[in-house]
């Protein structure tokens, strides 16, 4: 898959139609929108950038302000039906039901405060049961004031600090935090003591001028009251969540449409206007491009003017990357690098082929792949997260290379029937017993990815006619005799105990590409026919000696990286031998232990098989072919959100 071809698009018209041309662009969700280059503008014409405060920015606060009691989740809906309603009436409508609600909901809060005072002036009556005095009487002391509340049971250990102060506590009631009652004071100190209360985290309850008699009188009213209340606010709260549900559907499309409008008027700020006329710069995908200017041109006096996309130097191009279905989740782990540049090289599908196929080889396991797909394959169902669609794929890969290891949930020879009955003695491959063959086939799948990214490289340096990285560098043709010579003459030593290593081959294989890759620069330059600028000879070498040495240690390095793939195929099979071994030893919970430890597999390890095949990729392919400097192509359209950037 290659990258999305792009076109500039140049749009102008008179001012009146912006608003028109705007909608038009979010519309087409093909559309994405640039700043208009400072260069276009000359001494003649004088371009400016609209700057206006957006109208509707006050309206959608207001709506988004008012409190539903969360059962309206503003989101994203049809709002055709009033999209050619005025602003003035949508407005009015906003103020309407904000006015309502801030009724409903002040009265709501009103009462809920009343009903709550209620309780708390029964609750202390309560305690002052059977106390057969008048509380006006005690109100109306002129020399001693009275305070009722509660105090914390270990404030009230403390009274005894206090015991020659002219005041006294009441307690009538108590339980395990409070002690309940009042403290009478004379006037002259009674500073002093509401003071000294306050510091014992007395808790001060106020009761109301109408509470006049006996404290079992006025319970009776209290909860009279505390009833009346009840039903009030019970009334008021059906009363909003009426209004609520009635007007729920027009309230979201009112929003969605007020918020396009918001939207629409924000990219008015990315025109240039030339007396009254105005310029708008974009790009769209190329196979986009006919359409896209064919629904412009049906706004009277608008001119679109479809351009190469590297026409304009000062924009650089964004990019959208080709994906199949197979690929497109794969895409994920590319943005988390960085997009590529717009001539540059798409790595969606060396991702999703190498990322596919490492899991599976690291990570086999016919049972717990299938279950890894399925789990995968309903998350994504629900959420849509390309991460959940990966899985799903990664997962087969994980259960096909567990049929060629023979493993089900751990069980390694549970599909040796099958074997034999379609020819084979045992499975293809016992792993814990073929520990060199793993490891050397890790290094060997690490060869082969290093070698593809390195021809990528070339490939991708030529067309941008980047001949010192292409030929010269260490990820070029010179790179790559370099390496395959040291393979070539390291492999025929070890397999074949054969010496390849002669003076010629030291020379001009070995020697040779080293000294190629340190003058890498001058000779670049030189097949470009540009001027080498160096500091100074000395450093030019020491420099780039040491640079050829991180070279060196980069090939190694690199390929014995890739010995982790065989470190997790071992890990695994060692991981599930030990929960075998554990159900054999406890056989009364050998199926918890068996579905316990699947579990448990899955989870780490295939997490850390995840992270660890992302390493691979990044580190080790990405930073020999590919540099993620790109732009995405980001259509404009409406968010919907009810947040603001």
């Amino acid at each position: 898959m290659s990258i999305e071809k792009m076109k500039l698009v140049n749009i102008t018209g008179r001012i009146r139609t912006l608003d028109r041309v705007i909608g038009k662009c979010v519309e087409s969700g093909c559309f994405h929108i640039e700043n208009v280059p400072a260069e276009l503008s000359s001494d003649d014409e004088e371009i400016i950038q609209l700057q206006e405060k957006n109208p509707y920015r006050e309206v959608i606060d207001k709506l988004i302000s008012i409190n539903f009691d969360n059962k309206i989740q503003l989101c994203e809906t049809d709002f055709e039906d009033i999209s050619n309603e005025p602003f003035e009436a949508l407005s009015d409508y906003v103020d309407e039901i904000n006015e309502k609600m801030s009724v409903l909901s002040k009265e709501i809060s009103d009462i809920q405060n009343s009903v709550f005072r209620y309780e708390q002036i029964s609750t202390q009556l309560q305690h002052l049961h059977g106390m057969n005095i008048d509380m006006d009487r005690l109100f109306r002391c002129k020399h001693i004031h009275v305070r009722f509340g509660k105090l914390p049971v270990d404030s009230y250990k403390k009274l005894e600090y206090y015991k020659n102060d002219i005041f006294t506590f009441v307690h009538y009631d108590v339980d395990d935090d409070f002690y309940w009652g009042m403290y009478f004071a004379p006037v002259s100190v009674l500073k002093k003591a509401d003071k000294i209360f306050s510091d014992l985290y007395f808790e001060r309850i106020w009761l109301p001028d109408y509470v006049t008699g006996k404290p079992d009188e006025e319970i009776s009213d209290i909860n009279s009251r505390h009833n009346e209340a009840c039903e009030r606010l019970e009334k008021l709260k059906n009363c909003r969540e009426k209004l609520i549900e009635t007007e729920k559907e027009k309230i979201n499309k009112v929003f969605c449409r007020i918020k396009y409008l918001h939207d629409c008027f924000e990219l008015r700020s990315k025109a240039s206007v030339i007396d009254d006329k105005f310029l708008m710069i974009g790009f769209v995908t190329e196979k986009d491009s006919e359409d896209f200017s064919k629904s412009l041109h049906k706004i009277s006096g608008v001119s679109v003017e479809l351009r190469p996309p590297d026409s304009e130097k000062s924009l650089s191009v964004p990019v959208k990357l080709k994906t199949n279905r197979f690929t497109n989740p794969f895409s994920l782990f590319v943005e988390m690098y960085g997009l590529p540049s717009y001539n540059g090289f798409n790595p969606v599908n060396l991702v999703a082929i190498s990322y596919t196929l490492l899991f599976g080889i690291m990570f086999g396991d016919l049972g717990q792949g299938i279950v890894i797909s399925i789990i995968g394959a309903l998350l994504y169902k629900k959420t849509k997260n390309k991460l959940c669609a990966i899985i799903s794929r990664i997962g087969i890969s994980s259960a096909f290379f567990g049929l060629i290891y023979g493993s089900v949930f751990g069980f390694e020879h549970l599909l040796d029937p099958m074997f034999r009955a379609i020819g084979f003695e045992e499975k293809p491959i016992e792993v814990m017993d073929n520990v060199g063959v793993v490891l050397g086939a890790a290094i060997g799948i690490g060869v082969m990815l290093i070698i593809i990214s390195i021809l990528i490289n070339i490939v991708t340096s030529l067309k941008k006619k980047d001949y010192e990285a292409a030929v010269f560098g260490n990820n070029g043709v010179i790179g790559l005799v370099f390496f395959i010579s040291i393979l070539y003459a390291a492999v025929s030593l070890m397999l074949f105990d054969k010496n390849v290593l002669s003076p010629l081959f030291i020379v001009l294989l070995i020697v040779l590409p080293l000294l190629v890759m340190m003058f890498r620069e001058p000779l670049g330059c030189l097949v470009s026919r540009k001027k080498f600028k160096s500091e100074g000879i000395g450093d030019f070498i020491a420099s780039n000696f040491f640079e050829v040495f991180e070279f060196l240690l980069g090939y190694v390095t690199n390929t014995l990286s890739f010995v982790r793939i065989g470190g997790f195929v071992l890990s695994h099979a060692a991981m599930m031998s030990v929960v075998m071994l554990l159900s054999e030893m406890y056989e009364g919970a050998s199926p918890i232990i068996v579905v316990l430890g699947n579990i448990f597999v899955i989870g780490m390890e295939g997490m850390l098989s995840g992270i660890q095949i992302l390493r691979l990729e990044f580190y080790e392919i990405f930073s020999r072919c590919y540099e993620g400097d790109g732009k995405a192509f980001e259509p404009v359209r409406v968010n919907y959100s009810t947040e603001f950037e």
